[in-house]
């Protein structure tokens, strides 16, 4: 006997062998699959008699010597649908019920997702809380996202393991992973667990320990991102800028003494009185992500911020490559302003202000629409103020204002109310990318 024959043999017993399986006791899908079959063997019964009533056959003789009339044909036919489709839908319900949220059908569930799959393709740059609360409403409408990341931090936990282990600052990028996360519920909770000083690892959280440890599995910092995203069970992807390890460089006018200090470090810039003039990276020419540039320019839509102005957003821009992509691209360009300022960052800042920067730092960048928040109800915190509208920006922007403050954290966006009108704007200048 040939091999090819062994083969062969080997995989139709395979086969056979996968397809017993389906019978096995427990599963709770053998009676809707003898339900689909029943309704099949009624579907044939149904063609039998239609083809001897169309050639004036009387082959088959039916009990009871009932007639072989057209109602009686119709209704063989009507049974048969209601039979096997009811079948069908129960036999999907089975296979589907363990990735079923509770309270929810199966029909709903499968429309929804393949929604969200055709849905436009969407690049979010800039990092932080604005970042991810973004993220967290987008992932409502598309799988399609990809949040392009700072590694510029250097504070906190993510400071200290880039310090200590030589890896890229894994917190803006945990934060996005978890709000891409399919179950925000348990799972995302133990991802953003932060321990105690008591814990003997020095305040870290488990997310960032996790994607640390990966990265010494794999040898790779992408991949351990990759595989974060895959336990976390996320639909889009969380990329950096850049792989390679810079630091963020502001030059500053004091407020006191109005000299100009140049001040190190992502978590620096902050606590330094006085303006903000200028922003680089240092080492200054950093090669871009390769994903992070593909993904810019096969977007249907390009969003900046929300997000810290100097630490956040414009870091990613400061990478050789990414804006070029930017411009390069087709997509649209949104600009979503903060709802509030950032002590040490953009103090007094207007909206016009905001866009001003990025234009100082980043000339070629043109926004199709700029989307700021005009509710101000809402109580601030003591020394939170207003990112406030002003007639410069109506006047040469597209700007599209909406109450979007956060009711329980009014300095933040609500992410529900941001990502709807993100969406509605996008389809009020493109029409549904989704025709389905």
């Amino acid at each position: 006997m040939s091999d090819f024959s062994v083969d062969v043999k080997k995989t139709y017993r395979s086969a056979y062998k996968r397809l017993l399986r389906w019978l096995k006791p427990g599963i709770g899908v053998k009676r809707w699959l003898l339900m689909m079959l029943v309704g099949l063997l009624i579907f044939a019964l149904f063609l039998a008699l239609e083809i001897n009533a169309s050639h004036g056959l009387n082959s088959i003789q039916l009990p009871l010597h009932i007639a072989n009339t057209e109602t009686l044909r119709i209704t063989i036919l009507v049974v048969s649908i209601l039979i096997a489709g009811y079948g069908f839908y129960r036999f999907y319900g089975a296979l589907l019920r363990p990735f079923l949220k509770p309270g929810t059908f199966v029909l709903d569930t499968i429309s929804s997702y393949q929604k969200k799959e055709k849905g436009p393709r969407i690049v979010a740059l800039g990092g932080g809380t604005g970042l991810s609360t973004l993220l967290r409403g987008l992932k409502q409408f598309s799988h399609n996202l990809t949040a392009i990341v700072t590694v510029a931090d250097d504070g906190g936990s993510s400071g200290q393991l880039r310090q200590n282990l030589g890896i890229l600052p894994p917190g803006d990028i945990r934060n996005c992973l978890t709000a891409l996360s399919n179950d925000e519920e348990l799972l995302t909770q133990v991802f953003q667990y932060r321990f105690g000083e008591r814990a003997g690892v020095n305040g870290h959280s488990l997310g960032n320990l996790f994607i640390s440890a990966l990265t010494d599995i794999t040898g790779s910092f992408e991949e351990a991102v990759a595989e974060s995203g895959r336990v976390l069970a996320i639909k889009g992807r969380v990329l950096p800028s850049t792989l390679h390890d810079v630091g963020l460089v502001a030059e500053i006018e004091t407020s006191e003494k109005h000299e100009i200090v140049n001040v190190v470090g992502e978590s620096r810039i902050p606590l330094t009185e006085g303006k903000i003039r200028r922003l680089w990276l240092e080492p200054s020419n950093p090669f871009p992500y390769p994903p992070a540039v593909q993904a810019i320019l096969n977007a249907n839509l390009i969003i900046l911020g929300p997000g810290s102005l100097y630490t956040s957003i414009l870091p990613n821009l400061l990478v050789p490559g990414i804006v070029e992509a930017i411009n390069s691209s087709k997509a649209l360009k949104f600009f979503i302003c903060n709802v509030a300022n950032e002590h040490g960052e953009t103090d007094g800042y207007h909206c016009i202000d905001h866009v001003k920067v990025i234009e100082q730092h980043l000339a070629d960048i043109h926004f199709d629409v700029v989307i700021c928040n005009n509710n101000f109800e809402p109580k601030l915190p003591r020394g939170v103020e207003w990112v406030m509208p002003d007639t410069q920006l109506e006047e040469q922007y597209s700007t599209y204002y909406a109450p979007l403050a956060d009711k329980e954290f009014p300095w933040r966006h609500d992410y529900q109310k941001l990502s709807q009108v993100v969406i509605d704007l996008l389809e009020e200048r493109t029409g549904p990318l989704n025709k389905s």
